[in-house]
């Protein structure tokens, strides 16, 4: 016989929990939903993701028109959806690290400026693969067209 498994095991089940209930279908509609409340909240809330939002709403149709390979395409558009992406998690871990409350805590602080970083190195890396990708191939003819060459 096996013995029961403490509640210290990994192994052993996690307790109940009301709010993880649905299933199947159900479970990803109310996804949609909360999903669709970030957003709202993000963009209601954050002025770092409304700036970062802008930015994807200039980017984003520039990298569905320039004429790059399908690669190149998906690296300049995801690099932009990561830097959303990071801008959200960054903004789940400060609204976390603030409700637990706002007094002045060295590890609080580290919390912020650790997800602040992460949303830097998104941004340089969106940076980089667009500077990467376009300037090789487009830059000289930018610079023509501004009258620098």
């Amino acid at each position: 016989m096996h013995e029961p498994l403490g509640p210290d095991d990994p192994l052993a089940p996690l307790p109940f929990n009301p709010y993880k209930g649905n299933r199947g279908i159900m479970r990803a509609w109310n996804a949609l939903k909360y999903s669709i409340k970030g957003f709202r909240v993000a963009i209601r809330e954050e002025s770092a993701f409304r700036q970062e939002l802008t930015l994807a709403a200039i980017l984003v149709p520039i990298g569905v028109l320039v004429p790059v390979e399908p690669v190149e395409r998906v690296l300049l558009l995801g690099s932009v959806m990561l830097v959303l992406i990071v801008e959200l998690l960054n903004s789940s871990i400060e609204n976390a690290v603030d409700r637990i409350g706002l007094e002045r805590n060295e590890l609080s602080g580290r919390a912020k400026d650790l997800g602040s970083a992460a949303v830097t190195v998104a941004l340089l890396t969106c940076v980089m693969a667009w500077g990467l990708i376009l300037v090789p191939r487009f830059g000289p003819a930018l610079l023509h067209w501004l009258g620098m060459r």
